[in-house]
């Protein structure tokens, strides 16, 4: 099965990926993790990148679509992937239907509300880059690692004004997808607002393993 995974930063597809990737013996494939490396190597395209997402922007289409296509080149997309942060526009899935056919994209739905709280409490350690959060999986003690007694930090795309930017960019441009796979039959609706099992248990039973 080709996958393509929805929904707006914070409804938790990365880690709902990763899930289904192991278990589905599907490679995830996830945008955000070709731009970190860039950014982590600091390259010059890295710069760019990490100027375009720490302003809460998207990064161009044609940017990503190259990064894309070489990687849906590799071999082990054969039997099927999960697409994690691509498309994000029309123009991205006009793009990714010239490369390949996918079988089902998949709406991860979530107020804005909730996204906010979600992002905005989360805490990430510089040192070794465990995630926590203020409210649902908070540290032992406040602002520091408990793995390896690192410092916390806010990202900056995790800063309040920059998930509302985030979100406006989202409903303007990446929101259109839904009306466009449904048109095609191929969007299914998953409520991304209990916890990641519950979620899982609901992608299970719309799409039951072969």
């Amino acid at each position: 099965m080709k996958y393509i995974f929805l929904g707006p930063p914070g409804a938790g597809k990365g880690t709902l990926a990763a899930k289904v990737a192991d278990e589905y013996k599907l490679p995830h494939i996830s945008t955000g993790a070709i731009f970190r490396s860039a950014i982590k190597n600091e390259t010059p395209l890295g710069l760019q990148v990490k100027a375009i997402i720490d302003s809460g922007a998207l990064v161009s289409d044609e940017l990503t679509v190259a990064l894309v296509r070489e990687r849906l080149s590799e071999d082990d997309v054969r039997a099927g992937f999960i697409l994690d942060g691509f498309p994000r526009t029309i123009a991205q899935a006009d793009a990714l239907a010239g490369i390949t056919a996918i079988d089902a994209a998949v709406n991860f739905d979530i107020s804005d509300d909730a996204v906010i709280e979600r992002l905005s409490g989360r805490r990430v350690c510089r040192t070794c880059g465990r995630n926590f959060h203020v409210s649902f999986m908070p540290p032992a003690r406040e602002g520091v690692c408990d793995d390896c007694g690192g410092a916390l930090y806010v990202r900056d795309d995790d800063k309040i004004e920059a998930i509302k930017n985030r979100l406006v960019v989202y409903r303007e441009q990446t929101a259109p997808l839904i009306a466009y796979y449904r048109e095609r039959g191929l969007l299914v609706d998953i409520d991304a607002r209990p916890a990641t099992d519950a979620v899982l248990e609901e992608f299970r039973a719309k799409f039951p393993k072969a």
